[in-house]
């Protein structure tokens, strides 16, 4: 029977999940349909960037154990191409620079606050095709007891890599071949001592080792000898070993896989993240090699800037055309996380026609400023939605994680985030004024009367001065929506809230 439900999601990894834990945060309720009929506990991604760090702590699924500050920095070494020679820094206010988290504990978090908010997880149920129209699309599930069809006013793709929603729907993507061919494995190692740890390149190609002498190794061997591997091919046990032993220069003996598989620097990404009421975000969305552990970080980031928009859509609060943002400020971060792992496989295509590249690259990256920038790329924490020829460069930046003064004692802006609702947050000097107009959007955003702490009356957004504030209207996602100065910002708050967040009925007249 065909049955009619907001939001289907083909896809519970941790991006479907977490997409679906943000639509119920607004009372949604969601579909997710996924083949696995139990987390996959693979060695995947692992490493959560400051800019997911910062969006799980505004989301309550990471806390501080201090308040930490905004002027103190915390900074780790990270590699670019297999050489660590980046510094990742973050205000101690906004946790550390890299967290390790295993995927498979992040998808369960994120399932487990999708059913608490509402959301049918269907295991074992896989998408195989959609019809679209103009009032929703009607997708074919398969499940255990075979065929059946749902109806949606949305699907979102988060169907990973080969993705059957990309497919069905018909996105055009760009794409670039691979230079590499990569084999992962979960093995043991007859000899763990021969297997050096970290990243290792020699004249046959590069190695990444998480050795364990006790169990289990993640060995990630990366080639460049033509011709690759056909796209898609198995990997064996005898393959792993045999090009572990030619990378290191020695015979390498590994045995009890529990995991194999293949990847590649081939890239994807998709011309657009919407057509019509088809949505991807994700893998399904975008390509590349995980040089960098960018892959997961730049999904969540996905789901965090689809959540709101598509709840707010679904409930009818706003125009679809608040969706068109979606493509417009995800698909660009997409493309350069695209260009920096191209430029980082070319930096470790190995032999020494390639020294010099190695070389300038590690002397440019000498420069504070270069490295910095380069950092907050793979870091995330480059990110911002700025339109172009905005008035105001604030707008559309992350919003740092002040501590206010709250009629309810101090508060910080990742607290005050985690409900999930976009914030405006009036000093006392224009509360009186402008509260009665944020007051008409009722629960759909938080209104307070805020007083700065002393090191957060100005906003310090790493371009120059820092920014006087008296209003700020901060998106869900932790992004400045709109900032005003005075009292007589009325219409200007009102066409902010109305752009981001929908109408309310009769215009308040200013």
């Amino acid at each position: 029977m065909t049955r009619r439900i907001p939001v289907l999601i083909a896809g519970g990894g941790p991006v479907g999940m977490l997409l679906a834990a943000e639509l119920g945060v607004w009372g949604v309720d969601a579909v997710v349909v996924e083949p696995h009929p139990h987390i996959q506990d693979t060695p995947r991604a692992g490493t959560l960037h400051a800019r997911s760090v910062q969006s799980l702590l505004r989301r309550g699924y990471l806390r501080l154990r201090e308040r930490g500050s905004l002027d103190r920095e915390q900074e780790t070494s990270f590699h670019f191409g297999g050489e660590p020679i980046l510094r990742i820094a973050t205000p101690t206010a906004e946790g550390p620079p890299l967290h390790g988290q295993p995927q498979a504990a992040l998808e369960q978090a994120f399932e487990t606050r999708a059913r608490e908010l509402g959301a049918e997880i269907r295991r074992g149920h896989r998408f195989t095709g959609l019809r679209q129209g103009p009032d929703g699309v009607t997708a074919t599930i398969e499940g255990p007891e075979g065929p059946y069809e749902l109806t949606a006013a949305y699907l979102v793709g988060c169907d990973g890599a080969r993705s059957d929603v990309r497919r069905a729907a018909g996105f055009a993507c760009t794409t670039h071949e691979a230079t590499f061919a990569a084999i992962v494995g979960l093995v043991r190692l007859r000899d763990p001592y021969a297997v050096p740890p970290g990243w290792t390149r020699t004249s046959e190609g590069w190695l990444l080792a998480n050795v364990n002498p006790l169990g289990h190794s993640r060995i990630i061997t990366h080639d460049f000898r033509l011709p690759l591997p056909e796209r898609g091919s198995t990997a064996t046990l005898e393959q792993l070993q045999s090009t572990l032993s030619r990378i290191l220069g020695r015979p390498a003996v590994l045995d009890d896989p529990a995991y194999l598989d293949r990847f590649s620097d081939f890239t994807r990404v998709a011309d657009r993240y919407r057509t019509g009421r088809v949505l991807l975000a994700g893998d399904a969305a975008h390509v590349h090699a995980p040089l960098g552990g960018q892959g997961l970080n730049t999904g969540l980031q996905d789901a965090y800037n689809l959540g709101w928009k598509l709840a707010l859509v679904a409930r009818g609060n706003a125009d679809a055309r608040l969706l068109d943002t979606y493509d417009a400020e995800r698909r660009p971060v997409a493309e350069a996380v695209v260009a920096n792992t191209r430029v980082q496989a070319a930096v470790m295509r190995p032999g020494p026609e390639n020294d010099h590249l190695r070389e300038f690259t590690a002397r440019v990256f000498r420069h504070a400023g270069v490295n910095r920038e380069a950092a907050d790329v793979i870091s995330g924490q480059g990110v911002s939605y700025t339109p172009a020829g905005a008035a105001d460069r604030t707008v559309g930046r992350f919003l740092p994680n002040l501590a206010l003064r709250t009629p309810e004692g101090v508060r910080t802006v990742a607290e005050l985030l985690t409900p999930g609702r976009p914030l405006v947050l009036l000093r006392s000097e224009v509360a009186d004024a402008l509260e009665p107009v944020a007051a008409r959007w009722g629960e759909r955003v938080s209104t307070l009367r805020v007083d700065p702490e002393p090191d957060s009356a100005e906003l310090r957004l790493g371009m120059g001065a820092p920014v006087p504030w008296n209003v700020l209207v901060c998106r869900p996602d932790g992004y400045i929506a709109w900032r005003g100065a005075g009292t007589a910002e009325k219409q200007g708050l009102q066409e902010a809230l109305e752009e981001w967040f929908g109408a309310v009925g009769d215009r308040v007249e200013v």
